[in-house]
């Protein structure tokens, strides 16, 4: 579960540390006040997108802290051992955002790639969105939630791979059987060209020795006369060549050594420096016996450098590049020659992959036709106490075309609903109204959850168009949802509030030159006047308090009864 989150500089927020406990947690405040913050910088630390506009005026960058307690989440410690980022029982995750926008994530005190935090995160904790019920119209999430229900996610996910496994041998088959239909003509030209490459036969590094050959032939003259110059200098000037003049200097240094040792180590010098002269005047005497002045030589280098450069040309690379080019092009000749034995492995693995998918796909809809029985009964049963008495709830799954699989599987989901007696179920999106809408959006939320392993929810003003005894039966299914795992709930309802097992109040303070958004835990005293202040407005009486107070003792019954139960 989530035992604590600091935020700092984050949009309106300065500083915030908060502990939290286990059960149901209400957050309240007023209108504005920023209670959605919250909700908002635990999706950031969990991986959400965030940008430089996140950060608060002035601030260099955001910091989110999140810490969970994972001993009772076997499941997201083997996937952090198998990380290398296990650390006990316990989890640190940490997000920072910079004014700059740019962003980093760590794991208990590693950096880890942003996917990180998205994977672990989806392990320990559940948002549901204020706004959750404008998408419940759309089919993905339709399909998503009763595949989450089902616990069909995994599945649902190794049927996506199958299908895209499936397509992408298709379109290599296809490939293949597009080139085959001019494979003749394409056969005849890659022999061509092969034959003028294995005619050059460029050698490696050839065309880089032979540029280098033509540039010491066409200078072949400045570098004779240049090798000769220096060599009179270093040693065949007669007198006063460098050699020379440096033996006469050693011998004198040899004499001043014999009369004082601290020169021993010139004198060494100087000798070192005679061999090197020495070495330095028979390789440049090398050099120059070396140089090929032969005009021939020069037409042979010449031509050959045209061949190479002609080929190049041709096929538009560079002449390092045409040993490559010679190996690509002989490899697709190979690959055409033996085309049709390909062609038959291809189709055989095709047949195998969509068999595969197929066998998956099946095994989703089974499991499906299943799961929707069992929702469908669920969210009927929870539609009477959330003001939609004799409603019923169904979901149709119809086959899709065998022609036009995709990868979500062989189905069709649709969600249905009747909210009056009589009526016939009519698809969701065109029949609710927005109130109800909103009440079949949390009933969803709720029992799907049933379902889930998660054990941390967030439900942010889900129940928003609600009021009366209707939002008292939303408190209790939210009451009764945190008897078995932590639930977090962003209200406005005061039924809903007096229900939690802990409060707190989120506030806006304003100095006339900054806002800031501060929260604090209630206390019992703290909470009658908080769920007064939901139900009477700017005004609060004694009965008001009164109200609130039996409210808070009401709800405390609940809890207790849900616990015994």
């Amino acid at each position: 579960m989530l035992t604590s989150i600091q935020v700092r500089n984050f949009a309106i927020i300065d500083s915030l540390e908060i502990e939290f406990s286990a059960g149901m947690t209400v957050l309240t405040g007023e209108t504005g006040a920023g209670k959605s913050i919250l909700v908002d910088a635990l999706g950031l630390v969990l991986g959400e997108r965030g940008g430089s506009g996140l950060v608060r005026s002035g601030a260099k960058r955001a910091e989110f802290t999140a810490e969970f307690d994972l001993r009772n989440l076997a499941g997201a410690r083997e996937w952090l051992a198998g990380q290398m980022l296990d650390m006990d029982d316990e989890c640190n995750l940490r997000r920072v955002i910079g004014a700059d926008g740019r962003s980093r994530a760590f794991i208990n005190g590693n950096s880890v790639p942003l996917q990180s935090l998205k994977i672990l995160g989806e392990m320990l904790l559940d948002i549901h969105g204020q706004h959750f019920h404008q998408s419940l119209g759309r089919s993905d999430i339709q399909r998503n939630l009763l595949d989450y229900f089902g616990g069909l996610s995994d599945l649902s996910v190794v049927t996506g791979n199958a299908f895209n496994d499936w397509k992408n041998l298709a379109e290599k088959l296809a490939t293949l059987e597009s080139a085959n239909s001019d494979r003749s003509a394409r056969l005849d030209l890659l022999r061509f060209q092969i034959g003028e490459l294995d005619a050059l036969d460029l050698q490696p590094d050839e065309y880089v020795e032979l540029s280098q050959e033509r540039g010491r032939l066409q200078n072949s003259g400045r570098l004779a006369e240049g090798i000769n110059k220096a060599l009179h200098h270093l040693y065949d000037a007669d007198p006063g060549n460098a050699q020379s003049q440096l033996a006469d200097s050693t011998q004198a240094i040899e004499i001043l050594a014999a009369l004082d040792d601290t020169l021993e180590p010139t004198l060494a010098i100087l000798r070192e420096v005679n061999i090197q002269v020495s070495e330095a005047a028979d390789a440049l005497r090398r050099y120059g016996d070396s140089l090929d002045m032969d005009p021939a030589r020069q037409d042979q280098v010449e031509e050959r450098l045209d061949a190479v450069s002609n080929i190049s040309r041709k096929h538009r690379i560079e002449p390092e590049d045409i040993e490559a080019l010679h190996q690509q092009l002989v490899e697709q000749f190979n690959d055409l020659q033996n085309a049709e034995e390909r062609g038959t492995k291809l189709r055989k693995s095709v047949a195998e992959a969509e068999a595969g998918f197929r066998q998956s796909a099946s095994r989703l809809s089974a499991g499906r036709k299943k799961a929707a029985s069992a929702f469908s009964k669920a969210v009927t049963g929870a539609m009477s106490s959330l003001g939609m008495p004799g409603g019923v709830f169904s979901i149709a799954l119809a086959p899709r075309d065998v022609k036009d699989p995709r990868g979500f599987g062989l189905d069709n989901i649709e969600y249905l609903i009747s909210a009056n007696p009589g009526q016939k179920p009519m698809p969701l999106a065109k029949v609710a109204s927005g109130g109800e809408l909103s009440r079949m959006s949390l009933a969803i939320q709720v029992i799907s959850s049933d379902g889930s392993t998660i054990p941390t929810m967030v439900f942010d003003e889900v129940d928003s168009g609600v009021g009366g005894g209707v939002a008292e039966m939303v408190g209790l299914r939210l009451s009764e949802l945190g008897q078995s795992r932590q639930v977090f709930c962003v209200t406005h309802l005061a039924q809903v509030a007096s229900l939690g097992d802990n409060h707190f109040r989120i506030t806006k303070l304003s100095d006339g030159k900054s806002t800031k958004t501060g929260i604090t835990r209630l206390g019992d005293g703290e909470r009658v006047e908080e769920i007064a202040r939901m139900l009477g407005g700017v005004e609060i009486t004694e009965r008001t308090r009164d109200h609130a107070a039996e409210m808070l003792n009401s709800g405390r019954r609940n809890n207790k009864a849900n616990v015994r139960a």
